[in-house]
């Protein structure tokens, strides 16, 4: 039986543990993950899904600030006599004390095909950059950010409305049949992992809310990726008459701008949505969230907005 501590905080987590409990050479002795946090409107303390899930099926559960600070905590974990830990969205940085209490290796969980998007937001950025591929890497943890060799990797195609919600998903569902193999093959030592190419680095850096402005100068394509790369979070955001708009899904028209058209200006209306000109092209506006209001078909929104071909989006 092979020993696993898991390391997990968000719901993209949730399907690596759930699947892993579904092999029997496979044993879960605990789940490390953040503390509940204050959520929603109403600001109820909530546990992160990671938690919720592991005590609905009897896994203890550590939840600390800093496991690194945490001595009562690593102390627990050596108790356990772990071959492996599993990382995969933690939040946390593991200092070598921690690395150095499984028997074998810590393993994480990362999405994207390394040494491509290190860092915090490997798969928004991809779809924000208009990557048409990614994918998923095992690797060793060591000390530097996600800088520890490769074990496995599998690529993943996307499409191009692809949104980050739909490709977490697709990470979340094979996640699992890339992390199975690479526990097994390094229990069983036939795989040798590799170091990465440190040529091809590139960082993953989180959004900042203010990285949704949407910049109409840019091309249509541009802002079509922006949107869908930021609906988890911040979202891609415009204003009309002063009141923000929220762009919840795009598509590219095919059509292009005219020179005389201004970016953002409103060069169509239809039961489709809104079509604007931008610095190359003309994008399709198909759903928005207006300010204080639920997400809504774009054309449904035209009319009590009072909105108009020839008018600007800021």
């Amino acid at each position: 039986m092979i020993k696993v501590v898991f390391m997990g905080t968000p719901q993209i987590a949730v399907n690596s543990i759930q699947k892993l409990l579904n092999f029997n050479d496979i044993k879960i002795c605990a789940v490390v993950t953040q503390p509940d946090r204050p959520c929603g409107r109403g600001k109820k303390l909530t546990p992160p899904p990671v938690k919720e899930f592991a005590l609905r099926h009897d896994i203890p559960v550590f939840q600390t600030e800093s496991i690194r600070k945490d001595a009562n905590l690593l102390e627990e974990l050596r108790k356990i006599e772990p071959d492996f830990f599993i990382t995969f969205a933690f939040g946390q940085i593991l200092t070598q004390d921690v690395l150095d209490i499984p028997k074998f290796s810590t393993i994480n969980l990362h999405a994207s095909l390394l040494p491509k998007y290190r860092g915090a937001n490997p798969i928004q950025r991809a779809i924000f950059n208009g990557d048409e591929e990614t994918g998923i890497t095992t690797m060793i943890t060591v000390l530097a950010l996600d800088a520890g060799d490769i074990c496995l990797q599998e690529k993943i195609k996307i499409t191009e409305n692809m949104t980050d919600a739909e490709l977490s998903t697709i990470i979340s569902d094979k996640s699992p049949f890339l992390l199975y193999p690479t526990i097994k093959q390094l229990y069983n030592g036939v795989l040798k992992p590799r170091k990465q190419d440190e040529t091809g680095v590139t960082i993953a850096k989180k959004f900042e809310k203010s990285d949704g402005k949407i910049d109409w100068t840019k091309s249509a394509r541009e802002i079509h990726n922006q949107v869908r790369s930021m609906t988890i979070w911040p979202c891609a955001f415009c204003s009309f008459h002063d009141k923000m708009i929220k762009l919840v899904e795009t598509g590219l028209s095919g059509k292009k701008s005219s020179e005389s058209v201004k970016g953002g200006e409103i060069v169509g209306i239809s039961k489709d949505g809104i079509e604007a000109g931008t610095g190359e092209g003309v994008i399709l506006i198909k759903k928005l969230k207006p300010e204080g209001k639920p997400v809504m078909n774009a054309c449904d929104w035209v009319n009590g907005a009072h909105l108009k071909v020839g008018d600007i989006l800021n």
